[in-house]
């Protein structure tokens, strides 16, 4: 059994590979949305329908994507969510090669294609590594390394894309090849390890009802319908947060477009920092409290943000780029508004899994169903952002935060009363 288990070595790091690859993706979208604001002269609106378009997938495919893996299993699914990512990504280059007039057109239709493959790999990353893992405490701690390595991800990709974009009056798809190269090669290499070995299959639980009963079931629970809002404004405030920063930080003079990245891939630093803290006291501390305190002290920061001075200006410590042209930590200058945006990033840092929690507590033979819906929910990672992007356009980047504020007003909503469970009729079932 031990020498079985080491022969999944290679299998347990590509999935721990594409666990960083869905983060480095979906990550990708805010920083490109500011290279095709620089190149096409669009809105914050039109610069944020890229990360839409990919968050958008999502709402498509979250239901097929779980009749994917009842019918072919998790190894194909794996392997063609592999090829769609290489498909998308691939797509996105092709917009650094087309004509002016239909290039943004292109980087759209990549980014969404982009999208199917992030909602397959999501739901097949996580029972994957816990069965090559073994299940138990193994499994789950493989689960924990490959969310690391996904927000760690997220971390580098915005610093990455402002390094090659660096001081430049006029960014261009092209500086951000380097980027897509790295991420069409992991696909590449992934799909080709996983078609080569063999791996066991996560066990599937199989129902004898059909998916719309169970999907029916599922929204008799006021708390889990409640919930299911609470995700997709989550996921929203989550990419809204840094994403429109980095637009604010850009047109700042003080700033600059390299500054705005750095500083986007500390909030998302600050994420894993905080993923680690929740998952130290996970165990001690529960899920309501975790949300409802993150959810009042972002809240506060957001306040902060809103009503703040901009000609403040504080010292902030992120990624930057070092003398010999790598990374390396350093302090840089920006207004205190920022400051309070990252800090953000470590109240987001738990929520997914806090409000998951919450949320199927007692559907039982539901739950299934229930995260199906969630995957489609994930659609608000692009729609809330996008609605962001356009307060910005009309009323300022500082004021698009009230979009954030009432996304997190709504999450201390469901901490302290929504996720309360009502149904007792259903729940004893």
């Amino acid at each position: 059994m031990r020498t079985e288990k080491k022969s999944y070595a290679l299998p347990i790091i590509m999935m721990i590979a594409l666990f960083g690859m869905i983060s480095f993706v979906t990550n990708l979208a805010a920083p490109m949305g500011q290279v095709l604001k620089e190149q096409f002269g669009v809105s914050n609106f039109q610069g944020l329908l890229g990360n839409a378009a990919n968050f958008i997938a999502y709402a498509v495919m979250g239901i097929p994507g779980g009749i994917l893996l009842q019918r072919i299993g998790y190894k194909k699914t794996a392997l063609i969510a592999i090829a769609v990512g290489f498909l998308g990504v691939f797509i996105q280059f092709l917009s650094g090669h087309s004509p002016e007039n239909a290039a943004f057109s292109v980087y759209l239709l990549g980014a969404f294609v982009a999208g199917f493959s992030m909602c397959l790999l999501n739901t097949v990353v996580n029972p994957m590594l816990n069965t090559l893992g073994g299940g138990g405490n193994k499994g789950n701690q493989l689960i924990q390394v490959g969310g690391s390595f996904n927000s760690l991800m997220a971390t580098l990709t915005p610093a990455l894309v402002g390094i090659l974009i660096g001081e430049a009056a006029k960014a261009n798809i092209k500086d951000v090849f380097p980027v897509l190269y790295i991420a069409m090669g992991v696909f590449a290499l992934v799909f080709f390890v996983l078609m080569a070995v063999r791996i066991p299959e996560p066990y599937v639980t199989q129902s004898k009802d059909p998916l719309k009963q169970l999907m029916t079931g599922a929204l008799k629970y006021k708390h889990f319908v409640l919930g299911a809002i609470a995700i997709f404004i989550y996921v929203g405030v989550e990419v809204g947060t840094p994403g429109v920063m980095i637009y604010w930080l850009s047109d700042n003079p003080e700033a600059g477009k390299t500054v705005a990245g750095f500083v986007a891939g500390t909030y998302w630093l600050l994420m894993l920092v905080g993923r680690l803290i929740g998952a130290s006291v996970g165990s001690k501390i529960s899920s309501k409290v975790m949300l409802s305190v993150t959810s009042a002290v972002g809240l506060i920061l957001i306040l902060l943000t809103i009503f703040s001075s901009t000609e403040t200006m504080v010292q902030l410590p992120v990624l930057q780029r070092s003398a010999i042209g790598g990374l390396s930590f350093g302090m840089a200058q920006v207004p205190v508004n920022a400051m309070y945006i990252v800090l953000v990033g470590l109240c987001t840092s738990i929520m997914w899994g806090s409000i998951f929690n919450l949320a199927v507590e007692g559907l039982g033979k539901y739950t299934a169903a229930a995260s199906g819906i969630f995957m489609v929910l994930v659609c608000g990672g692009g729609i809330l952002p996008a609605l962001q992007g356009f307060v910005a356009d009309k009323a300022g980047y500082i004021s698009s935060y009230w979009v954030i504020l009432i996304g997190l007003a709504y999450l201390l909503f469901y901490a302290l009363v929504g996720s309360k469970i009502r149904n007792k009729e259903i729940q004893t079932k």
